[in-house]
């Protein structure tokens, strides 16, 4: 069968899928790279206080995959993703505070209770589009925070909840996040290169034209919200058992900020620019603690600066430099 431009058009298909599992791939293997440096920090870096600078620039790199996964890949833009981190911490806490639930229980039922209230509220929301999908997911966001802040009987409000810790060690809590970084990693890359992860992407390219090609779009992308829901309460009950104290602050619309300023100075639909947008990002903003609440201003103005021009962000231009400095490689080797 002939395409109209007069090519087959059979070739066509795994031809692009192929350039989108080389990207991928080669992405998976620089987010590989960041982690093992990651993993070496503390050999060299024995402050308490950098640790948990670090620790917690992990947890948002948590988040950042799991927003990215939903707005990178998925093309649904939310603004719940602190709000979710908030009620996987408060998952945890509240077992821990009514019934004294171990940990070891507690943070499976964070990642389950935000992955269903996700697939639950995805179900509801994903049918629309735009900015109505953004204000539906703001207004959840701020109802579960005022109704956790509001109801002092049962979550003790703004005074917050005491948690258990997993580690007397920064140490150990450092690889802990480290290591659940790696998982989560690992498995999206494993559902991107495969039929979900390219689902995902016509979704994303074109919603209308996906759904016509026989694609379930509200059920992909009910599972695509559900993920990054439970992805961002793990990392939200992982934070509570590391500060040992969660509370509404957790789910401030500020925090939500800070994560969309990670993905997108880090890169859009990328693994590695979300880890390497979120390390930086979050550094940055304690070097700049001294100076004032400045950090929202300058992180405002450099968001707008990379989505005017830099679009792909620090990843896509890492590559595109990659890909001119091989050129003339290239070009020296074919000459005769």
């Amino acid at each position: 069968m002939i395409a109209p431009h007069g090519r087959p058009k059979a070739r066509s298909a795994p031809g692009r899928r192929n350039l989108w599992v080389n990207r991928l791939r080669t992405d998976m293997r620089a987010a590989l790279v960041v982690l093992a440096l990651l993993a070496l920090v503390p050999l060299v870096v024995t402050s308490p206080y950098t640790l948990g600078i670090l620790i917690i620039s992990i947890y948002f790199a948590m988040l950042a995959l799991g927003w990215n996964l939903l707005a990178g890949f998925t093309g649904q833009f939310s603004l719940a993703p602190a709000a979710f981190a908030m009620l996987g911490a408060y998952t945890t806490a509240l077992l821990d505070f009514h019934l004294k639930v171990p940990l070891a229980i507690g943070i499976p039922c964070a990642i389950v209770a935000t992955g269903l209230i996700g697939w639950l509220l995805g179900r509801v929301v994903l049918r629309l589009r735009g900015p109505y999908l953004a204000l539906t997911t703001l207004s959840f966001a701020e109802i579960a925070r005022v109704v956790i802040g509001n109801s002092i009987e049962f979550t003790r409000g703004d005074q917050g909840l005491n948690v258990p810790t997993l580690f007397q060690s920064r140490v150990g809590y450092y690889y802990l996040f480290l290591a659940v970084l790696t998982f989560t990693l690992i498995g999206l890359y494993l559902l991107l290169r495969g039929r979900t992860g390219r689902f995902w992407l016509a979704i994303r390219d074109d919603a209308t034209g996906a759904e016509s090609r026989g694609i379930d779009v509200v059920r992909y992308k009910t599972w695509a919200f559900a993920l990054s829901c439970a992805i961002c309460g793990i990392a939200g009950s992982l934070y509570g058992t590391f500060s040992q104290l969660v509370s509404p602050e957790l789910g401030l619309l500020a925090q939500t900020g800070i994560v969309i300023s990670m993905v997108v100075i880090g890169g859009m639909g990328t693994l590695t620019g979300s880890i390497v947008g979120a390390l930086l990002v979050y550094l940055a903003s304690e070097w700049m603690r001294d100076f004032g609440g400045v950090q929202m201003i300058v992180f405002a103005t450099v968001v707008i600066i990379f989505a005017r021009f830099i679009r792909t962000g620090l990843w896509g231009m890492a590559q595109r430099l990659l890909a001119t400095a091989d050129k003339p490689a290239n070009a020296r080797e074919e000459l005769p």
